[in-house]
């Protein structure tokens, strides 16, 4: 089946658009691209770290490391036996105004 010459020329027109529209979409991206290169290239980088001292530094002081032994401060946690439930509460009850 042939395709008559009015919707031949309209589909190439078409594709003229599309592609006239995707060529500027691509001028676009590659100027703002390179502005960004460019603008990057200029800067300069920090004379000195912005975290603080040198950390190659020997003169720095620096804490002191001491030994703590991963169990100092434990308590046993083992299950006991159940305590006087009436005076467990009394014990953390509000006072009673009399």
């Amino acid at each position: 089946m042939a395709i008559p010459d009015s919707e031949t020329t309209m589909i190439s027109h078409l594709l003229s658009i599309c592609l006239a529209r995707t060529r500027a979409l691509v001028r676009q991206f590659t100027a703002v691209t390179l502005l960004g290169l460019l603008t990057a290239a200029c800067s300069t980088a920090p004379d000195r770290l912005l975290a603080g001292t040198d950390p190659a530094d020997p003169a720095i002081r620096v804490p002191s490391v001491s030994y703590r032994p991963v169990l100092s401060g434990y308590a046993s946690q083992r299950p006991v036996g159940p305590k006087p439930w009436r005076e467990l509460n009394d014990s953390v009850a509000p006072a009673r105004e009399k």
